[in-house]
């Protein structure tokens, strides 16, 4: 084998090795790269492979740039010295895990986190070939990822953590000084008090479990549980009662406008889940926007593609004549914990809404109103049960 940077591996590479662990060399795709062959430096990982006297024979562009030493100064290099990898307590690893004088029985190294020279991490593993089983090494096949990405992910992660505790601290400091308050000086307040400080604890304690309820969804949306109960749903009833609501709690009748354009499809979705979606949008116009909150619900055309049986779909617009989204924020309005202008909320609730309208299949998109104000619009297609059709 004389792979260089841009050679190709082929099955051929790999002749000494048995076929019920590398495949069958007469099946294209057996090896590494079977009759086609592979050019390493079309990998996306960093590929190092090292003979039997433990000389580097290939180190592709992706190992180059993750490493940053060149491919023709590790040419021809001990393996050892080409990577000189320590794990994160600064020892060195060939050392420790001598693939060339170790049990004849291992077959390589799962992926680990270990420090280039300078500190930088990588994930690295390891796989052993042999002529034979528990023969001598025959090649050593290394693989190098960068770690960006998942610290990247864990970056986020942090912030998730920092972020719900900020949320949680706020209304557990509240509900437990209003509750100390009133064990040791109960007597001292009037009934008015006693029952402000209580409405004030009730709140809070909704507050914290809102948050919860809103982590557990995104959890289910991010790990692709989330549930659905499909029933037969009317979209233009289901609006109806959110605006009821709002009109019951103090807010003029006037100040919605509901346009519902007949006949409708036959809409089958989780009604629960619809609620939620109605609910978090109805709450931002009235909360965030100004005027008159506009909400239109229509036949569309289903925003699956490839759905040509039901090609309808329930589309729902909310929008309002506030100040809208300005136009650098629409991208990230569907992101975990964004906040327009004003604060208030979790910064929660539109990402799980695009989390449910995309479980039922359907599409959501934010946009600026005519009026201009924020309108979103969601979509969702017919999902008539496959026992009804």
């Amino acid at each position: 084998m004389t792979v260089g940077t841009s050679g190709t591996l082929g099955a051929r590479d790999l002749r000494s090795e048995p076929a019920s662990r590398h495949g069958d060399p007469a099946r294209p795709g057996a090896g590494f790269g079977a009759e086609l062959g592979i050019d390493p430096d079309d990998l996306p990982d960093g590929l190092v492979v090292a003979d039997e006297h433990g000389r580097v024979i290939c180190f592709n562009a992706a190992a180059a740039r993750i490493t940053a030493v060149r491919a023709a100064d590790a040419l021809g290099q001990r393996l050892d010295r080409a990577l000189p990898l320590e794990d994160l307590e600064g020892r060195r690893w060939w050392q420790l895990t001598d693939p060339y004088g170790g049990l004849a029985i291992r077959n390589g190294q799962p992926e680990r986190n270990l420090l280039l020279p300078g500190g930088r991490e990588v994930l690295v593993s390891a796989r052993y070939l042999r002529t034979r089983p528990t023969g001598p090494i025959h090649r050593v096949v290394v693989s190098l990822r960068d770690t960006e990405a998942r610290r990247r992910t864990e970056r986020s992660h942090a912030e998730l953590i920092a972020i719900v505790a900020h949320e949680l601290r706020s209304p557990l400091t509240s509900v437990k000084g209003f509750t100390a308050t009133l064990l040791a000086k109960w007597e001292r307040f009037t009934d008015d008090q006693k029952k402000l400080m209580l409405e004030t604890v009730d709140a809070d304690a909704n507050r914290v479990t809102r948050l919860i309820a809103e982590l557990l969804d995104i959890s289910r949306i991010d790990s692709g549980r989330l549930e659905l109960r499909r029933q037969p749903v009317d979209m233009g009833a289901a609006v109806g009662r959110h605006i009821q609501a709002y009109v019951a709690a103090g807010q003029p009748a006037d100040r919605f406008l509901l346009r519902i354009e007949q006949p409708l499809p036959a809409l089958w979705a989780d009604p629960d889940k619809i609620d939620q979606v109605l609910s978090n949008l109805l709450e931002n116009a009235v909360r965030h926007g100004e005027g008159t909150v506009t909400i239109e619900v229509t036949a569309a055309l289903s925003p699956r593609e490839g759905d040509t049986d039901q090609n309808t779909a329930t589309s729902v617009t909310v929008s309002d004549e506030g100040p809208g989204i300005p136009e650098e924020s629409m991208n990230r309005v569907f992101t975990r914990f964004w906040r327009g202008s004003k604060r208030g909320g979790t910064g929660l609730g539109l990402y799980i809404v695009k989390g449910i309208v995309e479980a039922h299949g359907g599409s959501i998109t934010v946009g600026r109103a005519p009026g201009g104000g924020a309108e979103f619009r969601f979509m969702l297609p017919v999902s008539t049960p496959a026992y009804l059709q």
